[in-house]
């Protein structure tokens, strides 16, 4: 094994074990003799939970293997494939809410190509438990018999089959990612992004081990405000009434924000579209291509509009995981635990709902709301999913503490 980590690993917080992993495996790929534990294969699945840092590793294992230095951060090839334009890594990174079979069949079949400039043909499968099952069978296939210098790189929650098919695990190398500590999120915080420590350690707290999180929360006001939006719907459901109130501002501000998110990039992208098509165009033939292309324009918009969903759904997710979290501290401390809260700045608000619905409530109200993302991923309405479970919180903090019912 090398004798430190290689600089391109340096992003990946708090996960040295996977770290040595893989700088073994890239020493082996040179072809290092005796290396404890060094085995390089064509398949790579890594694992954990959301914020870990899946696609940061296994982009940092790309570039890695791309470097004739093994990963120093500066050459060519580490600089273009941390910036996503190196040639021969092809990034799959799911706008929308699946990955297709034509999308992963087109993807596969350039990877059967050689490498044009680096050591290896590489495919980068971010979220790969959005693959349809068509998309999956295609993917399988080129696992199977892959090219000679084409390594496959997938990105999942877990290798659980609701993630990824068995067929698939069954042909990647896993490597497990954890949940990095609050020390070391504020480290590089501090380190890397310059953020002043108070903040970082403020930030790192709250983020539940999720590292762009804690990045957003200690640079974005509207990140912090989102947050006390939702944390203090608990304290906001008095009535019937406010069920319905709290269900629309969630709802409303998810879609604010996936708007805001899309239109300009939208405008952009059809505009482009269309110039490429020959829009506006005068010579002969103009008016026949522009007719033409109106298949080509409404796949586009209809990708566009598979993106917003999919964003709206994330800014709904993120938020629920906010709200569970919060009951989550209120459960462990109506429990008596001493384990370390999630939202340790609201302590006092914690309190006040242990105090008030006691462990079953809470242990309800964390049902709830898990029910609740559930259902958005299965495809419910948003709304409906929503308002279910504002209502199931409301029930529930009108029971005494202790009864949940």
């Amino acid at each position: 094994m090398a004798d430190a980590p290689a600089a391109v690993f340096d992003d990946l917080v708090g996960q040295q074990p996977a770290v040595d992993e893989l700088s073994s495996a890239v020493a082996a790929s040179h072809g290092d003799p005796g290396v404890p534990g060094a085995a390089m294969t064509h398949a790579w699945l890594f694992t954990g939970p959301a914020g870990s840092g899946r696609s940061v590793a296994a982009r940092a294992f790309a570039a890695a293997l791309q470097c004739p230095l093994r990963g120093c951060g500066h050459c060519t090839h580490c600089r273009t494939v941390l910036a996503h334009t190196h040639p021969d890594v092809r990034a799959v990174v799911p706008e929308g809410l699946t990955i297709s079979v034509k999308e992963m069949r087109a993807v596969v079949q350039l990877a059967a190509r050689g490498p044009a400039t680096g050591r290896y043909q590489v495919v980068l499968i971010e979220d790969a438990d959005r693959l349809t099952e068509g998309a999956s069978n295609a993917l399988l296939k080129a696992v199977e018999e892959p090219a000679p210098r084409t390594v496959f790189l997938l990105c999942a929650p877990s290798t659980h089959p609701d993630d990824v098919s068995v067929t698939i695990r069954s042909r990647c190398r896993v490597v497990g990612l954890r949940t990095p500590s609050t020390a070391a999120i504020a480290d590089v915080l501090t380190r890397r992004d310059g953020i002043d420590p108070p903040t970082a350690q403020w930030a790192a707290s709250i983020a539940a081990g999720h590292v762009g999180r804690a990045r957003r929360l200690a640079r974005d006001d509207e990140a912090r405000e989102q947050r006390r939006r939702i944390l203090a719907v608990p304290g906001a459901l008095r009535t019937v009434g406010d069920v319905f109130t709290q269900a629309a501002e969630l709802l409303a501000h998810a879609k604010g924000e996936a708007t805001t998110m899309s239109e300009s990039r939208d405008a952009a992208e059809l505009a482009e579209l269309k110039t490429a098509l020959g829009a506006g165009g005068t010579g002969r033939g103009a008016g026949g291509a522009a007719r033409g292309s109106a298949g080509v324009v409404k796949e586009m918009e209809r990708r566009q509009k598979s993106r917003a969903t999919r964003t709206e759904r994330d800014v709904l997710d993120r938020a629920l995981v906010d709200l569970s979290g919060f009951y989550r501290d209120v459960l462990a401390r109506s429990l008596g635990s001493d384990a370390p809260l999630l939202n340790p700045d609201i302590a006092a608000q914690v309190d006040a709902s242990a105090n008030r619905i006691g462990s079953p409530g809470a242990l309800a109200a964390v049902d709830a709301v898990l029910a609740c993302r559930e259902a958005i991923e299965l495809n419910v309405k948003p709304q409906i999913a929503i308002e279910a479970m504002m209502m199931a919180l409301y029930a529930g903090s009108r029971s005494p503490a202790g009864t949940g019912s």
